[in-house]
Protein backbone atom coordinates (compact mmCIF):
# COMPACT_ATOMS: atom_id res chain seq x y z
CA UNK A 1 0.00 0.00 0.00
CA UNK A 2 2.76 2.20 -0.57
CA UNK A 3 2.12 6.13 -1.79
CA UNK A 4 2.57 7.16 -5.31
CA UNK A 5 6.16 7.72 -5.85
CA UNK A 6 7.33 5.62 -2.88
CA UNK A 7 10.42 4.03 -2.71
CA UNK A 8 11.80 1.40 -0.19
CA UNK A 9 14.54 2.25 2.18
CA UNK A 10 18.30 0.31 1.65
CA UNK A 11 17.91 -2.93 4.27
CA UNK A 12 18.77 -1.55 8.11
CA UNK A 13 19.37 -4.48 10.72
CA UNK A 14 16.77 -5.30 12.60
CA UNK A 15 16.59 -4.59 16.64
CA UNK A 16 15.60 -7.65 18.68
CA UNK A 17 14.92 -5.00 21.57
CA UNK A 18 11.95 -6.26 23.75
CA UNK A 19 9.01 -4.05 23.71
CA UNK A 20 6.67 -3.09 26.34
CA UNK A 21 4.17 -5.17 27.26
CA UNK A 22 0.34 -4.75 27.38
CA UNK A 23 -1.75 -6.67 30.10
CA UNK A 24 -4.60 -7.95 29.13
CA UNK A 25 -7.54 -7.91 32.15
CA UNK A 26 -8.46 -11.23 32.97
CA UNK A 27 -12.00 -11.74 34.70
CA UNK A 28 -11.63 -14.40 36.90
CA UNK A 29 -14.99 -16.45 36.13
CA UNK A 30 -13.46 -17.17 32.38
CA UNK A 31 -13.49 -20.76 31.65
CA UNK A 32 -11.80 -20.99 28.19
CA UNK A 33 -9.88 -18.44 25.93
CA UNK A 34 -9.51 -18.85 22.09
CA UNK A 35 -6.89 -17.72 19.97
CA UNK A 36 -6.91 -17.34 16.13
CA UNK A 37 -5.04 -15.19 13.52
CA UNK A 38 -4.44 -15.00 9.62
CA UNK A 39 -8.06 -15.31 8.53
CA UNK A 40 -6.79 -12.83 5.31
CA UNK A 41 -10.84 -12.32 5.25
CA UNK A 42 -11.87 -11.18 1.44
CA UNK A 43 -15.17 -11.30 -0.47
CA UNK A 44 -13.12 -13.44 -2.71
CA UNK A 45 -12.76 -16.27 0.08
CA UNK A 46 -16.33 -17.00 0.73
CA UNK A 47 -16.28 -20.39 2.41
CA UNK A 48 -13.62 -18.83 4.54
CA UNK A 49 -15.46 -16.12 5.42
CA UNK A 50 -18.75 -18.16 6.10
CA UNK A 51 -16.79 -20.79 8.55
CA UNK A 52 -15.27 -17.84 10.62
CA UNK A 53 -18.79 -15.87 10.80
CA UNK A 54 -20.25 -19.51 12.05
CA UNK A 55 -17.46 -20.09 14.77
CA UNK A 56 -17.88 -16.40 16.05
CA UNK A 57 -21.62 -17.49 16.31
CA UNK A 58 -20.96 -20.48 18.34
CA UNK A 59 -17.79 -20.55 20.28
CA UNK A 60 -18.44 -20.59 24.08
CA UNK A 61 -15.22 -19.42 24.82
CA UNK A 62 -15.42 -16.50 27.55
CA UNK A 63 -12.79 -14.15 25.32
CA UNK A 64 -11.64 -14.44 21.61
CA UNK A 65 -8.10 -13.00 20.53
CA UNK A 66 -7.62 -12.36 16.96
CA UNK A 67 -3.81 -11.73 16.68
CA UNK A 68 -3.49 -10.26 13.48
CA UNK A 69 -4.12 -10.41 9.70
CA UNK A 70 -8.16 -10.77 10.60
CA UNK A 71 -8.34 -9.15 6.79
CA UNK A 72 -6.07 -9.73 3.42
CA UNK A 73 -5.75 -6.01 3.73
CA UNK A 74 -7.21 -3.13 5.29
CA UNK A 75 -6.72 -0.06 3.66
CA UNK A 76 -8.39 2.49 6.62
CA UNK A 77 -11.28 2.82 8.94
CA UNK A 78 -13.29 4.57 6.56
CA UNK A 79 -13.55 1.30 4.53
CA UNK A 80 -15.72 -0.25 7.44
CA UNK A 81 -19.06 0.46 5.81
CA UNK A 82 -18.40 -1.40 2.57
CA UNK A 83 -20.65 -3.95 2.22
CA UNK A 84 -18.40 -7.11 2.83
CA UNK A 85 -16.42 -5.65 5.70
CA UNK A 86 -19.95 -4.09 7.27
CA UNK A 87 -20.43 -7.94 6.84
CA UNK A 88 -17.45 -8.45 9.02
CA UNK A 89 -17.94 -5.46 11.82
CA UNK A 90 -21.65 -6.81 12.24
CA UNK A 91 -20.12 -10.17 12.95
CA UNK A 92 -17.02 -9.13 16.05
CA UNK A 93 -20.22 -6.64 17.43
CA UNK A 94 -22.70 -9.74 17.65
CA UNK A 95 -20.05 -11.45 19.28
CA UNK A 96 -18.70 -9.17 21.61
CA UNK A 97 -22.03 -8.58 23.11
CA UNK A 98 -21.42 -12.17 25.00
CA UNK A 99 -17.71 -12.23 25.33
CA UNK A 100 -14.82 -10.01 24.68
CA UNK A 101 -12.92 -9.86 21.17
CA UNK A 102 -10.09 -8.40 21.15
CA UNK A 103 -8.00 -7.63 17.75
CA UNK A 104 -4.18 -7.19 17.30
CA UNK A 105 -2.65 -5.60 13.84
CA UNK A 106 -0.96 -7.68 11.86
CA UNK A 107 1.40 -7.09 8.59
CA UNK A 108 -1.59 -7.15 6.48
CA UNK A 109 -4.18 -4.95 8.46
CA UNK A 110 -2.13 -2.70 10.63
CA UNK A 111 -3.85 0.33 9.18
CA UNK A 112 -7.06 -0.90 11.62
CA UNK A 113 -7.57 1.46 14.10
CA UNK A 114 -9.47 2.54 16.96
CA UNK A 115 -13.41 3.58 14.74
CA UNK A 116 -12.90 -0.10 13.91
CA UNK A 117 -12.49 -1.39 16.87
CA UNK A 118 -15.18 0.97 18.22
CA UNK A 119 -17.58 -0.04 15.51
CA UNK A 120 -16.78 -3.45 16.61
CA UNK A 121 -17.08 -3.55 20.03
CA UNK A 122 -13.61 -4.96 20.29
CA UNK A 123 -10.38 -4.48 22.42
CA UNK A 124 -7.55 -3.36 21.00
CA UNK A 125 -4.52 -5.51 21.63
CA UNK A 126 -1.21 -4.09 20.87
CA UNK A 127 1.51 -6.25 20.10
CA UNK A 128 3.10 -7.84 22.18
CA UNK A 129 0.46 -8.37 25.25
CA UNK A 130 0.20 -10.69 28.36
CA UNK A 131 -2.31 -12.61 29.25
CA UNK A 132 -2.42 -15.01 32.59
CA UNK A 133 -4.85 -16.96 33.12
CA UNK A 134 -5.01 -20.68 34.04
CA UNK A 135 -2.24 -20.61 35.39
CA UNK A 136 -0.07 -20.28 32.25
CA UNK A 137 1.70 -16.76 31.78
CA UNK A 138 1.43 -16.07 27.68
CA UNK A 139 3.02 -13.37 25.72
CA UNK A 140 0.51 -12.73 22.43
CA UNK A 141 2.30 -11.29 19.24
CA UNK A 142 1.40 -11.23 16.08
CA UNK A 143 4.75 -13.04 15.08
CA UNK A 144 6.20 -10.59 11.98
CA UNK A 145 8.22 -8.26 14.23
CA UNK A 146 10.26 -10.97 15.64
CA UNK A 147 11.51 -12.61 12.15
CA UNK A 148 14.36 -10.36 12.13
CA UNK A 149 16.35 -12.31 9.38
CA UNK A 150 14.34 -10.91 6.94
CA UNK A 151 16.15 -7.82 6.64
CA UNK A 152 14.09 -6.10 3.63
CA UNK A 153 10.87 -6.88 5.50
CA UNK A 154 12.20 -5.49 8.31
CA UNK A 155 13.11 -1.79 6.98
CA UNK A 156 9.64 -2.13 5.09
CA UNK A 157 7.53 -2.63 8.49
CA UNK A 158 9.53 0.10 10.01
CA UNK A 159 8.54 2.20 6.86
CA UNK A 160 4.84 1.50 6.90
CA UNK A 161 4.00 1.29 10.05
CA UNK A 162 5.47 4.66 10.73
CA UNK A 163 2.91 8.28 10.87
CA UNK A 164 4.52 9.75 8.18
CA UNK A 165 3.88 7.17 5.56
CA UNK A 166 0.22 6.08 6.92
CA UNK A 167 -0.75 10.11 6.92
CA UNK A 168 0.43 9.80 3.57
CA UNK A 169 -1.72 7.09 2.32
CA UNK A 170 -5.18 7.72 4.24
CA UNK A 171 -4.36 10.90 2.74
CA UNK A 172 -5.60 9.19 -0.83
CA UNK A 173 -9.21 8.71 -1.42
CA UNK A 174 -10.77 5.82 -0.83
CA UNK A 175 -10.86 4.44 -4.21
CA UNK A 176 -7.25 4.98 -4.89
CA UNK A 177 -6.44 2.74 -1.35
CA UNK A 178 -9.06 -0.04 -2.82
CA UNK A 179 -7.12 -0.06 -6.30
CA UNK A 180 -3.79 -0.37 -4.59
CA UNK A 181 -5.41 -3.12 -1.69
CA UNK A 182 -6.87 -4.98 -5.40
CA UNK A 183 -3.14 -5.06 -6.81
CA UNK A 184 -1.60 -6.67 -3.51
CA UNK A 185 -3.90 -9.51 -3.88
CA UNK A 186 -3.09 -9.72 -7.40
CA UNK A 187 0.70 -9.01 -7.77
CA UNK A 188 3.22 -11.75 -6.11
CA UNK A 189 6.07 -9.45 -5.93
CA UNK A 190 3.59 -6.61 -4.12
CA UNK A 191 2.16 -9.33 -1.64
CA UNK A 192 6.04 -10.65 -0.24
CA UNK A 193 6.71 -6.76 0.44
CA UNK A 194 3.77 -7.13 3.09
CA UNK A 195 4.45 -10.59 3.99
CA UNK A 196 8.33 -10.73 4.08
CA UNK A 197 10.31 -13.73 2.94
CA UNK A 198 8.03 -17.37 2.71
CA UNK A 199 10.67 -19.20 4.64
CA UNK A 200 11.36 -16.92 7.28
CA UNK A 201 10.84 -17.70 11.18
CA UNK A 202 10.78 -15.72 14.74
CA UNK A 203 14.07 -15.28 15.72
CA UNK A 204 14.75 -17.63 18.85
CA UNK A 205 16.78 -16.17 20.94
CA UNK A 206 14.53 -12.45 20.65
CA UNK A 207 11.23 -14.62 21.53
CA UNK A 208 13.11 -16.13 24.36
CA UNK A 209 14.23 -12.85 25.37
CA UNK A 210 10.77 -10.85 24.73
CA UNK A 211 9.44 -14.00 27.24
CA UNK A 212 12.06 -12.87 29.61
CA UNK A 213 11.03 -9.32 30.05
CA UNK A 214 7.53 -9.99 30.33
CA UNK A 215 8.13 -12.70 32.90
CA UNK A 216 6.19 -14.98 30.20
CA UNK A 217 6.87 -18.95 29.90
CA UNK A 218 5.13 -19.30 26.65
CA UNK A 219 4.09 -17.52 23.84
CA UNK A 220 1.27 -17.88 21.12
CA UNK A 221 1.67 -16.07 17.34
CA UNK A 222 0.56 -16.60 13.85
CA UNK A 223 1.83 -15.00 10.61
CA UNK A 224 4.68 -18.13 9.65
CA UNK A 225 1.21 -20.53 9.02
CA UNK A 226 3.27 -23.19 10.79
CA UNK A 227 0.68 -23.70 13.33
CA UNK A 228 2.18 -26.31 15.89
CA UNK A 229 3.49 -26.05 19.42
CA UNK A 230 7.53 -26.52 20.20
CA UNK A 231 10.33 -25.79 22.57
CA UNK A 232 11.87 -22.37 22.50
CA UNK A 233 14.35 -23.50 25.14
CA UNK A 234 14.06 -25.66 27.79
CA UNK A 235 11.91 -23.16 29.82
CA UNK A 236 9.99 -21.68 26.86
CA UNK A 237 7.16 -22.98 24.71
CA UNK A 238 5.34 -20.96 21.61
CA UNK A 239 2.44 -22.35 20.13
CA UNK A 240 1.68 -21.16 16.32
CA UNK A 241 -1.72 -20.10 14.90
CA UNK A 242 -2.63 -21.50 11.61
CA UNK A 243 -3.81 -19.61 8.59
CA UNK A 244 -7.30 -19.91 7.72
CA UNK A 245 -8.16 -21.07 4.02
CA UNK A 246 -11.24 -22.98 3.07
CA UNK A 247 -11.19 -21.41 -0.78
CA UNK A 248 -8.28 -23.15 -1.77
CA UNK A 249 -7.73 -26.28 -2.96
CA UNK A 250 -4.78 -27.27 -1.49
CA UNK A 251 -5.46 -25.03 1.70
CA UNK A 252 -8.30 -26.61 3.79
CA UNK A 253 -7.35 -25.63 6.77
CA UNK A 254 -8.87 -23.13 9.74
CA UNK A 255 -7.38 -23.94 12.87
CA UNK A 256 -8.91 -22.38 16.22
CA UNK A 257 -6.36 -22.97 19.74
CA UNK A 258 -7.78 -22.72 22.94
CA UNK A 259 -6.63 -22.26 26.29
CA UNK A 260 -8.50 -23.44 29.50
CA UNK A 261 -7.86 -25.17 32.75
CA UNK A 262 -7.75 -28.50 31.18
CA UNK A 263 -4.58 -27.09 29.21
CA UNK A 264 -4.24 -26.78 25.33
CA UNK A 265 -6.46 -28.01 22.48
CA UNK A 266 -6.75 -27.59 18.62
CA UNK A 267 -9.56 -27.76 16.40
CA UNK A 268 -9.99 -27.24 13.22
CA UNK A 269 -13.44 -26.26 11.30
CA UNK A 270 -11.87 -27.65 8.11
CA UNK A 271 -11.86 -31.25 9.29
CA UNK A 272 -15.48 -30.54 11.40
CA UNK A 273 -13.45 -30.63 14.50
CA UNK A 274 -14.79 -27.54 15.95
CA UNK A 275 -14.37 -25.97 19.77
CA UNK A 276 -17.43 -27.21 22.17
Amino acid sequence: MPPAGAQASAPAAASSVAPSTFDIPVPADWLAVDFISDLHLTEQMPATFEAWSQYMQTTTADAVFILGDLFEVWVGDDARDLSFERRCVDVVANTSLGRTVGIMVGNRDFLLGPAMLQACGAMALPDPSRLIAFGHRLLLTHGDALCLADLEYQQFRREVRGARWQTQFLAQALDVRLRVAADIRRQSALRQRFDGATQADVDVASAVSWLDAAGAQEMVHGHTHRPGSSALSDRHTRHVLSDWDLDTAHKGRAQVLRLSAAGWQRFDLATGSAPP
